[in-house]
């Protein structure tokens, strides 16, 4: 699984959907090497390397989640001053062999359903009710306890710099690929990273 990063802190972070962001993207550091990912392809002078996370977020300050999004981890490798020109719209995700691969989403769609797991709302009182009355002394209904928003910020960023970098990029390059699917990793029996770009084309086969 992933190791353990290293990470320079970035500039503040607008978290709304819709809005342009500072350019403070890192992309991650790349691993030793392809084989340290989960699967392996050439593509012309360039050698993929990937992981399926589920639809766990990791960043090098802490691992997210989202329901709505499965994050693949890939590292492109090269030649020494190698270097790849790289877009999105270079990757898609065939997920149990389905004939419609999904396209790579930009990060900040993911946004709107990151979690974090480790955070817990405040405990709050159980609204007092009027027993044999027929009536209450309040709402029954709690209101909604939204994360605090310089945590979800700093999430969003944390998100933000860990995403895969696009344009002229030197190699080697890491980073992560988000893709739509709501479904449950525990039904998915196979997963293709599929690359099709100014390298080439090819496929990552990759397990759950």
């Amino acid at each position: 699984m992933s190791p353990t990063f290293l990470i320079a802190a970035g500039l503040f972070c607008v978290s709304a959907v819709g809005q342009e962001l500072p350019a403070q993207s890192k992309g991650l550091p790349p691993r030793a090497g392809p084989s340290e990912y989960q699967g392996q392809a050439k593509v012309g002078g360039v050698t993929i390397g990937a992981e399926f996370m589920g639809h766990s977020v990791p960043t090098p300050d802490g691992i997210y989640a989202s329901d709505e999004y499965v994050v693949v981890e890939v590292g492109l490798f090269g030649a020494t001053q190698a270097s790849a020109r790289i877009s999105l719209d270079d990757f898609s995700l065939r997920i149990n062999g389905s004939k419609k691969p999904l396209p790579c989403q930009p990060y900040v769609l993911a946004f709107r359903s990151l979690k974090d797991p480790e955070w817990q709302p405040p405990k709050s009182e159980k609204p007092k009710t009027s027993f044999g009355t027929g009536g209450a002394d309040g709402d029954s209904t709690p209101a909604p306890v939204h994360m605090p928003i310089e945590l979800r910020r700093a999430m969003e960023q944390r998100v933000q710099r860990a995403a895969m970098l696009e344009g002229d990029r030197p190699l080697p390059q890491a980073g992560l690929l988000f893709f739509e699917y709501r479904g449950k990793t525990k039904n998915i029996n196979s997963v293709e990273l599929i690359y099709s770009g100014a390298a080439g084309n090819g496929t990552v086969t990759l397990h759950p």
